[in-house]
């Protein structure tokens, strides 16, 4: 257990049963009444930034994070598997841990494992993944001058907004963290 006096920039702490990491915070003490720390945390599991205030003295469990490069194997129906890259161990996990990066990840791709206390909580797909265009309208002649966007279907089977000039086979850079088309590779 640690004291909000024990507090520092990039530690993880359990609030209300979920893992934080603590971004920034702030010892105050008011010239009436109690002091108490404002706090900036950043949930491990989801990525949302929230505004808390404890008690000075206030105690919580510190948590253990790590950071696992994996290889993705394969997905099924409720799971996905995944392998060491050191140990070459298989790790199954539940699918839902890994929803959002399924939109981005294929095959024998390498992701990021969260851990926490020695247990996985997370995957993350590396920042920009460069996927192919298996279906998407072909451009009309002229229009690819103007801008503009048309969906596009990619090799997993995501659905990305790509600028016009783009066909079937290209090979796209994309942004995992906001979904969106990069570059042509």
């Amino acid at each position: 257990m640690i004291s909000t006096n024990d507090f520092k920039n990039g530690m993880a702490i359990e609030v209300e049963g979920k893992a934080y990491t603590i971004i920034e915070f702030l010892h105050v003490k008011p010239g009436k009444g109690g002091a108490f720390v404002r706090t900036k945390l950043k949930s491990i599991a989801t990525g949302a930034v929230l505004d808390k205030t404890f008690r000075a003295g206030e105690k919580f469990r510190r948590v253990h994070t790590a950071s696992k490069k994996m290889l993705f194997l394969y997905s099924s129906q409720d799971e996905v598997v995944l392998m060491d890259n050191e140990t070459y161990e298989q790790l199954t996990l539940p699918r839902s841990l890994a929803e959002g990066a399924l939109k981005f990840i294929k095959d024998n791709m390498d992701v990021e494992v969260q851990m926490i206390d020695g247990k996985a909580e997370n995957i993350m797909p590396p920042t920009f993944v460069e996927l192919e265009v298996d279906d998407t309208q072909p451009g009309v002649k002229g229009d690819t001058v103007s801008g503009g966007s048309k969906p596009a279907t990619l090799e997993n089977g995501t659905v990305v907004n790509v600028p016009l000039f783009i066909k079937k086979g290209d090979r796209l850079k994309i942004d995992t963290r906001t979904g969106e088309y990069v570059e042509r590779v």
